[in-house]
């Protein structure tokens, strides 16, 4: 009887694999097309070489991996249990004495591999590729300093924020540049059209023609200046780009790295509220103080009523006000829901197999196909609930874990409400 168990787990377990593979292979090839091969165009337009683009593709799979795990998994069971389910396999396995949960656990125990497997793609080597990509891209710009231009886009660097219009390979129309100037005045530069210069290394220099320039006064807002010229030269120190250059967020790093963030970030907010209580404090000694110099004024006539209670009015306000105030830190809010994520995301595949196994038993017909759209049906279900949810935890005082961990809870009562009627039936 153990022989018959372990043969028919090997067979349930096979048949997950190759659908998970299957899956894991369809979504793989729909991120992979859209996050990656877009930026690959963009960068083969510029010329780059074939070496560094591919490069920079190798270093962003970790990304689309880690993605692709938790949703091949959902695909891969509903289609395995329903191929089981419309071949009549799963009765032929009850006829012969085995319990479902024989069949089930396979499943479990695979699901269980690919969370960690996703867990780890996701923790190590996202935040490896991060890195290998910023240093890859930041040589890149030193070669290839058009790579920052792109069509119709808006984009801030540290002392200037720059829209352009359609760029091509020779030239850039309608460019707007927002900056200041030596003074420390407001400056707006529009260009009917532009250049790179690549002569100069290290810097980003812009040959603008058609320019206007209008100035307005660091002190004198009603005073500004306007200047047209036919040709101009604007320079960006490549050193000054923010996306070459900036630290790595929350989610290019690995979850003990963002942990140490959040217990730094909670520790400096911590200091922050010891600081209000103390000013609090100091607030409603001035008020007692004040209360108590106001009462024995009015008792030596040397106030009127009006004046006291227009003095203690204000006393009381400034401290409701303090009360009301409640110190908050935004940044460690993100740091918190990208730190969940990091489990909430590649641990889905529990939750997914727990939904499909029972879903994919009432495919009677055409399992795989049926499991196939519930599947696709499911994992947008998941990722909008995924996406609210992050939308929700950042824009409210929603709780991180909740805002993170609300899809797999979702797909947690999906699979008991299906176990529940599964057994009723």
């Amino acid at each position: 009887m153990k022989g018959r168990h372990s043969r028919i787990g090997a067979y349930v377990g096979k048949e997950f694999a190759l659908s998970t593979l299957v899956a894991f292979l369809f979504f793989f090839i729909i991120f992979f097309i859209n996050q990656i091969l877009l930026l690959a165009e963009e960068i083969l337009s510029k010329k780059v070489p074939l070496r560094d683009v591919a490069l920079i593709i190798i270093y962003s799979l970790p990304a689309i991996v880690a993605l692709s795990f938790p949703f091949a998994s959902l695909v891969g069971c509903l289609m395995a249990v329903g191929k089981l389910a419309s071949h009549n396999e799963i009765i032929a396995i009850q006829a012969s004495g085995i319990p479902l949960r024989k069949v089930f656990l396979p499943l479990l125990i695979m699901g269980t591999v690919f969370s960690v497997a996703s867990f780890v793609v996701n923790d190590y080597f996202l935040p490896l590729g991060t890195v290998n990509f910023g240093r890859l891209y930041r040589k890149l710009l030193y070669s290839h300093p058009e790579l920052e231009m792109e069509s119709y886009t808006v984009k801030r660097y540290q002392d200037s924020i720059i829209a352009t219009g359609k760029v091509d390979a020779s030239s850039i129309e309608d460019i707007l540049i927002l900056d200041q100037n030596p003074e420390g005045g407001k400056r707006i530069i529009s260009a009917g059209r532009g250049r790179i210069d690549k002569t100069v290394e290290g810097v980003v220099s812009l040959f603008l023609e058609e320019v206007t320039v209008h100035t307005a006064g660091k002190k004198e807002r009603d005073r500004y200046s306007y200047t047209v010229a036919e040709r101009m030269s604007y320079n960006i120190l490549l050193k000054n780009i923010s996306t070459a250059f900036r630290s790595p967020g929350p989610r290019e790093m690995s979850s003990y790295d963002v942990y140490r963030e959040i217990r730094k970030k909670r520790s400096d907010l911590q200091l922050r509220w010891d600081e209000d209580r103390v000013k609090a404090f100091i607030q409603e000694l001035e008020y007692r103080l004040t209360y108590d110099s106001v009462v024995r004024r009015l008792q030596e006539g040397s106030t009127s009523y009006e004046s006291a209670k227009n003095s203690l009015d204000r006393s009381l306000e400034q401290l409701r006000t303090a009360g009301k105030k409640r110190v908050s830190d935004h940044s460690l809010r993100i740091y918190m829901m990208e730190f969940y994520k990091k489990f909430s995301i590649p641990f889905s595949c529990l939750p997914f197999i727990l939904f499909a196994f029972p879903v994919g038993l009432f495919t009677r017909r055409s399992g795989k196909t049926v499991g196939f759209g519930i599947g696709l049906f499911i994992s947008i279900f998941y990722w909008g609930l995924l996406v609210a949810g992050q939308t929700l935890g950042i824009r409210s005082d929603f709780s991180p874990f909740l805002s993170m961990w609300i899809p797999n809870l979702a797909i947690l009562a999906l699979a008991a409400a299906a176990f529940l009627v599964r057994a009723r039936g």
